[in-house]
């Protein structure tokens, strides 16, 4: 058993709340390694990673070095500490992490792993001599592990029901969650809101002061366009997004799906508020647009056209949708690329894995049914049993549904029923992505 699980396992007994507290208590015995720390915590249900991804891309395209903290990682836990949008080394983060076990132990300061990933990335920019950082939180936002760097630009990219257990069973729960984030002073962006949400949002923001308030639909605006096409080297996606510090035209959109036009637009206002507080400076529109095309971020509908799994080649689609909004979002892509399939009479092949709680049958609702489904388990502690995931799917008339005991098995299970040439898609959890990827041969990025 590895630390990280040891700390999921919580082997000191100690209430989540007593843990989550630690956090600020490790920083201390740590030196305070956030002090000096300036940039952006990003928090929400779907959509922080990828708006992080762009944020990276525009506040790099400043000239500025930025470290940043992306949640979870797919394959290695280094993934999660990055220095201009690439993941440190194994050494570094070792050396950082070393840091941060030995307070753990000789403090007795136990915390949960996201207290682990946020204390270990603040003492890596401290080693690197990095100030500038965009963080991701991980579940919630008012009782995250990164909400204790005190960044002062707090983003709400969306919200959504998810992780009702910790955050609540309605959406004003997980808003008030999510929102609590903010602090008195802080910038906060807000990307566009359920009205439920956007009603907690404006009680909770009420509650603070000082602050500075951007609201997608109001203070931010956006428009996009598709360019190009035959003969070109294929339709790219424009996006103009307006802000109160001025417009900015023609911004790339590299990754896939409409939604990922909403995330770039809040980005950009993030980076804008960070420019407003005096963090950087304004991103040069030339380099910013050069920036932002050559942003990526792995296991989002990420696909694999030549993949290979012992004497089977197709391709294989991953995205890290983990709740029934995210893979409503996803699934018009996801549908998008079976009509470019090479075997259009058979259907494409999901390998689908979740967390016990998750609301499995509301995940994969957005997905033809006819679709041949395999159930798997990853190695997260927290994933629910492929037999309970098949009992608990019984009643949804899905199509064809076999298990495999790990990933490895479902991806070769999946490419005996795709075929030859044909489509899987990978999708529920993270973990599950990960391990995918590490199946398919593709190293940490």
């Amino acid at each position: 058993m590895t630390i990280l699980e040891k700390v999921h396992e919580n082997p000191s007994g100690l209430p989540r709340r007593v843990r989550q507290a630690n956090v600020a208590r490790l920083l201390a015995a740590l030196g305070r390694p956030e002090r000096g720390l300036r940039g952006m915590l990003v928090v929400g249900t779907n959509g922080k990673g990828s708006t992080c991804a762009f944020a990276v891309s525009a506040v790099a395209a400043t000239g500025a070095r930025v470290g940043s903290m992306p949640s979870p990682h797919l394959q290695e836990p280094r993934e999660r500490i990055r220095i201009d949008g690439a993941p440190v080394t194994r050494a570094e983060y070792a050396a950082a992490f070393t840091e941060v076990w030995e307070a753990v132990e000789r403090d007795h300061l136990p915390v949960l792993a996201q207290g682990l990933h946020a204390t270990t990335a603040a003492v890596h920019f401290r080693q690197s001599g990095t100030s500038l950082a965009v963080a991701e939180a991980s579940i919630g936002g008012s009782r995250a592990a990164a909400r204790e760097l005190d960044l002062d630009v707090k983003v709400v990219t969306g919200i959504g029901l998810d992780h009702v257990r910790l955050l609540g069973g309605s959406l004003a729960h997980v808003a008030r969650a999510k929102v609590e984030a903010a602090q008195d002073g802080d910038h906060v962006v807000l990307g566009r809101l359920d009205p439920e949400a956007a009603s907690v949002a404006a009680q909770v923001l009420k509650e603070r002061s000082g602050l500075s308030v951007w609201r997608m639909d109001h203070e931010i605006r956006y428009t996009a366009r598709t360019v190009g096409g035959a003969g070109d080297r294929g339709p790219t996606t424009l996006v103009d997004v307006t802000t109160p510090r001025g417009v900015h035209r023609d911004l790339p959109c590299p990754l896939a799906g409409a939604h990922q036009h909403h995330n770039l637009a809040v980005a950009i206002a993030a980076v804008d508020a960070m420019a407003e507080r005096g963090h950087i400076r304004e991103p040069e529109g030339g380099r910013l647009r050069a920036g932002l095309a050559a942003t990526s971020w792995p296991g989002r509908l990420e696909l694999v056209p030549e993949a290979r799994l012992g004497d089977w080649t197709g391709r294989v689609l991953l995205d890290g949708a983990t709740n029934p909004q995210g893979v409503t979002t996803v699934a018009p892509e996801i549908l998008r690329h079976t009509l470019t399939t090479e075997r259009p009479g058979r259907p494409p092949v999901l390998v689908f894995s979740a967390f016990k709680e998750k609301n499995v049958s509301g995940m994969l609702a957005p997905l033809p049914a006819q679709w041949p489904l395999v159930l798997t388990r990853t190695n997260s502690h927290e994933t629910a049993d492929p037999a309970d995931l098949r009992s608990r799917l019984a009643s949804a008339g899905r199509g064809p549904c076999v298990t495999a005991e790990d990933t490895p098995a479902a991806l070769h299970r999946a490419g005996d029923l795709a075929g030859p040439g044909g489509l899987i898609v990978v999708i529920g959890s993270h973990r599950l992505v990960g391990e995918a990827r590490t199946a398919l041969g593709l190293p940490p990025v």
